[in-house]
């Protein structure tokens, strides 16, 4: 049912560029093994194998592949990646960004809540972005200038513009990582004004979430550029605003960042300060 689906959405996607094709293909590729291993996980809950240590080999082997397609498609570009680090390409101008398995926790737990990012940089700015689910087979894709979409249907963000209706998500620090305390004063103050704060464990699906209409506003800080560089276009390809938590204009360089749609972004922004 899956694999019909997912050849039906891409007989459904002749507008995607060539570029884009070529991240999608990437994403699918890799997705195989993250699901076969999420199955090897879910049945690991039930035993103390190591799991941990299943879903770090996991992540290895989907980078591994994603490496292998990108670099074979694109031979002079360089790449940004959660294990292999920074790679120098011979193309100064564009890198790929990576994170092989954005929702780690979640995929080890059994959750199926996790996805691939990849992004491709632009003169350091991100240009296009796929945010690829395997569980759930959603995939979401974005290039500068040609929109966003889930699949093959186009993406615009919510219009909601009242904080009493707003959804909002966020990331919350874990094992004794810093910022907790700002951070949980933050949802305090959003919970208090506002219809609820969701917190699913991917920051790629909280900004895909975004660009879908299903979140109206997403902040969180602490970021890596691998966790957010794909959902930066796609948000705001969909007609959203995103920036750093302050406003700076570097969100997928600078560690925080704040994504809404344009009638509730200054409001959210204003709101978060106020914590």
């Amino acid at each position: 049912m899956v694999r019909a689906r997912s050849q039906r959405a891409q007989s459904l996607m002749p507008h995607a560029s060539a570029l884009v094709t070529v991240m999608i293909n990437a994403a699918r590729k890799a997705a195989r093994g993250l699901r076969r291993d999420f199955g090897e996980v879910e049945a690991l809950q039930v035993s103390r194998k190591g799991a941990a240590d299943f879903v770090s080999a996991a992540d290895l082997r989907a980078e591994q592949v994603l490496f292998e397609e990108l670099a074979r498609a694109r031979p002079k570009y360089g790449f940004v990646m959660e294990e292999k680090g920074e790679i120098e390409g011979a193309d100064n101008s564009n890198r790929w960004v990576v994170d092989p398995l954005d929702g780690t926790t979640n995929f080890l737990h059994g959750l199926a809540h996790f996805a691939i990012s990849i992004a491709l940089e632009r003169d350091r700015q991100p240009y296009a972005g796929v945010i690829y689910n395997p569980a759930t087979d959603e995939l979401y894709w974005a290039e500068k200038g040609e929109g966003a979409w889930l699949n093959d249907r186009r993406l615009r963000v919510s219009a909601r513009g009242a904080l009493d209706e707003a959804l909002f998500a966020t990331g919350l620090p874990f094992k004794g990582r810093p910022g907790r305390a700002e951070a949980l004063a933050e949802v305090d103050r959003v919970l208090e004004k506002t219809a609820g704060v969701r917190r699913f464990g991917s920051a790629a699906l909280d900004l895909a979430f975004v660009a879908a209409g299903r979140y109206d506003a997403y902040w969180e800080r602490g970021l890596n550029n691998w966790d957010v560089a794909a959902g930066v276009v796609l948000v705001r390809e969909a007609g959203g605003i995103v920036t750093e938590i302050d406003g700076g204009p570097r969100p997928a360089l600078a560690g925080s960042i704040l994504a809404a749609n344009a009638e509730i972004y200054d409001k959210a922004k204003a709101l978060i300060a106020g914590a």
